[in-house]
């Protein structure tokens, strides 16, 4: 503000010069106007760092800002969202929309602020000066603003096109990046190439339209004001001619009438930006209106809040509700519907704290569903789920999610050391001995100590690098160090060896201390389990231990014979 001002005001220090100096011939004059230029020229330098500094700052911290909500604001969202909304849709708002917002309240909003200020202020100036002659730009003034006003009208249309554009583009290049080998090991480059061109293109054509409309208008806010600035020069000529005004508020007024044209000359280019951070931020505003469906109950006091462990450090010690039914889960006649579809239906059971639940069937029986309730990323939609007596609709999120441990079937490991990725959820607290026993107990120590670095190795995005079997050893030795009550393995062993995998079970029956579910397509997984339940179309079919459902003959046999089968009847004509 303060550099702008002395740029209004550097026009009257001319005005002094040519009255006072070249035409009055006053040297002490002459000295005081020489060095109120240069103060003026050291003011500005300063003053412009300090805005530019400020305006950076202020800018940086409201992008900062906005990001780190979002981010809190996404993690909030319940599971059905990311169900429905793409990866490269959600990126393109955290990361371009919200660099648009930083421009449009750090360097845009400044030069849009400081290009008001200077324009009011040299018409103010121009009046003072003179009113008859500032009568000239005020008449150019109407339709540089409508001109002005009906740019950002078309602007704002073409960056909420370009924004959503942007986004599409953004998920075909992270599915891609993400999905490569996949795309090389089917030979897919070409098709996949043709859909990022599809994309590339309607990209660039949202461009071009923008790009046509800012050209469409921009000749007419460059032409408008040197016409304007010929009327000023004819007519203030005219008048210093024939002495109305004087020389030096010519050449003042000649000079206001050149320097307000670049606050005109870039009023395009200041709107389109402004367009472009306010498309940017209804997109951000949009994904900040989602309201979460999943959500802590609101307390009415201290005891609605009381649950199982304490979230500050993802302990399994928890508040009981019920003495009797400590460390224990339970499904009363729970039924789940999504979209109008029965995933499940009235599935009941219960396990103790110690015991093991086995779950079979076939893909799409309901199996991960379980999962999903019992960390409640979505809720029943009849029946309830209690954790030691207490219905987890009325507990902490954090409380829910602190009972159980996943290992769920797609591993997700983060592009950090094998160390931080076991530590997830306590990196603050979790020691050194824990992070290696959890990793002992999943039978990842010898793969582990022969890798380059060890136990501080990089993995790379996604676990790259190592085999199937490493990274679902990983995720194993992840869930055991959270040390909760319940741990839940979904079909987390599909990628290890037999001997690995009976090696693990050996290890996982010895913890006492923990309840297990364990969901299988493998015999072998489960017929260790206090009770196995097999589902068939979201009911429970079969209920039972491994010898009662073998006694049965049902499902549970059939997969029984169709996985040992054949090697029963060898064994059998061996002898």
């Amino acid at each position: 503000m303060c550099s702008t001002l002395v740029d209004i005001l550097v026009p009257f220090i001319t005005l002094s010069m040519v009255d006072d100096v070249i035409v009055g011939r006053n040297m002490d004059i002459f000295r005081r106007d020489i060095l109120l230029y240069i103060a003026a020229g050291l003011g500005r330098a300063l003053f412009q760092f300090v805005k530019e500094f400020l305006c950076d700052m202020s800018g940086c911290r409201v992008a900062s800002g906005l990001r780190k909500d979002m981010m809190k604001h996404i993690f909030s969202l319940h599971r059905g969202y990311f169900d429905k909304t793409n990866t490269g849709e959600l990126m393109a708002r955290v990361k371009d929309d919200a660099g648009s917002v930083w421009d449009l309240t750090g360097f845009v909003g400044m030069l849009m602020t400081e290009a008001t200020v200077y324009f009011f202020g040299v018409i103010v100036c121009m009046v003072t000066l003179n009113w008859k002659l500032s009568i000239v730009p005020l008449v150019f003034m109407p339709p540089l603003a409508f001109i002005a006003l009906f740019l950002e009208k078309k602007l704002d249309k073409d960056y909420d096109d370009i924004s959503e554009k942007n986004a599409a583009l953004t998920k075909v290049v992270e599915e891609n990046i993400s999905g490569v080998r996949t795309v090389k090991a089917f030979s897919a480059e070409s098709s996949e190439l043709k859909k990022f061109d599809e994309k590339n293109i309607a990209y660039a054509d949202a461009n071009k339209k923008f790009a046509k409309d800012l050209a469409d208008t921009d000749p007419l806010l460059a032409v408008i004001p040197k016409i304007m600035q010929t009327f000023v020069v004819a007519i203030g000529g005219y008048a210093a001619i024939k002495g109305s005004i004087t020389y030096g508020t010519l050449v003042a007024f000649v000079s206001y009438s050149i320097s307000i044209v670049w606050p005109i000359e870039n009023l395009g280019w200041m709107l389109s930006l402004i367009s472009q951070g306010l498309a940017g931020y209804k997109k951000i505003k949009k994904v900040m209106k989602t309201q979460a469906q999943i959500t802590d109950p609101v307390a009415k006091n201290e005891e609605a809040f009381e649950g199982v462990s304490g979230a500050a450090d993802n302990a399994s010690s928890a508040a009981v509700g019920d003495d009797k039914a400590a460390g224990e889960i339970s499904f009363d006649n729970v039924t789940f519907t999504m979209e109008g579809k029965k995933i499940l239906k009235d599935v009941s059971f219960t396990i103790p704290k110690g015991r093991t639940l086995g779950i079979m069937g076939a893909t799409g029986a309901g199996k991960s569903t379980i999962v999903n309730l019992i960390e409640r990323f979505y809720d029943t939609s009849d029946g309830s789920i209690r954790i030691e007596g207490k219905d987890i609709k009325k507990m902490p999120l954090c409380d829910v999610r602190a009972f159980s441990s996943v290992v769920t079937q797609d591993v997700f490991l983060f592009s950090d050391t094998i160390t931080e990725n076991v530590r997830l959820g306590s990196k603050e607290s979790m020691d050194e001995r824990t992070v290696k026993a959890a990793i002992k107990s999943a039978h990842a120590k010898e793969f582990v100590e022969k890798i380059t670095d060890s136990y501080d190795a990089v993995i790379g995005e996604r676990g790259i690098g190592l085999s199937g079997g490493q990274k679902q050893r990983l995720s194993i030795a992840r869930a055991l160090a959270k040390k909760a009550n319940l741990l839940i393995l979904d079909d987390s062993t599909s990628a290890l060896d037999m001997e690995t995998e009976a090696a693990i079970q050996a290890e996982l029956r010895e913890k006492k201390d923990m309840s297990k579910i364990i969901i299988g397509h493998r015999i072998s997984s489960v017929k260790d389990a206090d009770e196995i339940i097999v589902l068939e179309n979201g009911a429970v079919k079969e209920r039972g231990t491994h010898a009662e459902l073998i006694e049965k003959k049902g499902l549970y046999y059939s997969t029984y014979e169709a996985q040992y089968g054949d090697y029963r009847n060898a064994m059998a004509a061996g002898e």
